[in-house]
């Protein structure tokens, strides 16, 4: 069934082929030569997923001896999942036979989060309870941090992140947003007065009569 200088297809396995060659004169003779056709590798891209917006996400394939993704994914490698999208392996196996399968990976984004601009506060004021994060039921983290309150007394003197979480329960996927909190050092105004000098306001942030 083959034909001389036709392309075919073989068929997996060692086949011996035989060619019958005719001179000019009608002389005849032949010649032999054994074909070898490996399978092709059952590669495997692993199962479609579903992840929430820059989770980090490991593609590996399976079924060959080395793979190369398309784009950008190097194999076993996580990176950031940014926008839904279908990612191509190829595999080699020891043969040097090639075979592909695809995965999608579908991204959810983030909840849209904010947390509004926080107060400055004396390191000697009270916890009070933090708010401004959006939407509503998210939790807030950070040194001095509590159940929800600030406390000054104990985070000291400085510029403090605040970070608000917020879980979307539909999607399970989380959102964060960050401010910074202010701690001023007002104790040197507290012995001042006393002293019996009126220093006023108290606390004060730029403007201050004594």
């Amino acid at each position: 069934g083959v034909t001389d200088g036709v392309a075919f297809t073989g068929t997996v396995g060692t086949t011996t082929y035989t060619v019958t060659g005719t001179d000019l004169n009608g002389c005849e003779n032949t010649d032999m030569i054994d074909v070898t056709v490996n399978a092709l590798p059952t590669v495997d891209a692993g199962a479609d997923q579903v992840e929430c917006e820059n989770t980090m996400i490991t593609l590996s394939g399976a079924g060959a001896n080395s793979y190369v993704w398309d784009n950008g994914v190097t194999d076993g490698v996580p990176f950031a999942a940014s926008a839904t999208t279908t990612y191509t392996v190829t595999g080699t196996d020891s043969s040097g036979c090639t075979a592909t399968d695809f995965v999608e990976i579908t991204v959810t984004p983030e909840p849209v989060t904010s947390l509004a601009a926080q107060p400055m506060v004396c390191d000697s004021d009270a916890a009070f309870t933090l708010s401004g994060g959006s939407p509503a039921g998210g939790t807030y983290s950070g040194t001095g941090v509590s159940n929800g309150e600030f406390d000054p007394t104990v985070a000291g003197v400085g510029t403090f992140t605040i970070t608000y979480t917020y879980l979307d329960t539909q999607s399970g996927c989380t959102g964060t947003a960050t401010a910074d909190l202010i701690v001023n050092d007002c104790a040197s105004i507290a012995e001042l007065e006393a002293e019996g000098i009126l220093v006023y306001p108290n606390p004060a942030t730029d403007v201050l009569n004594v």
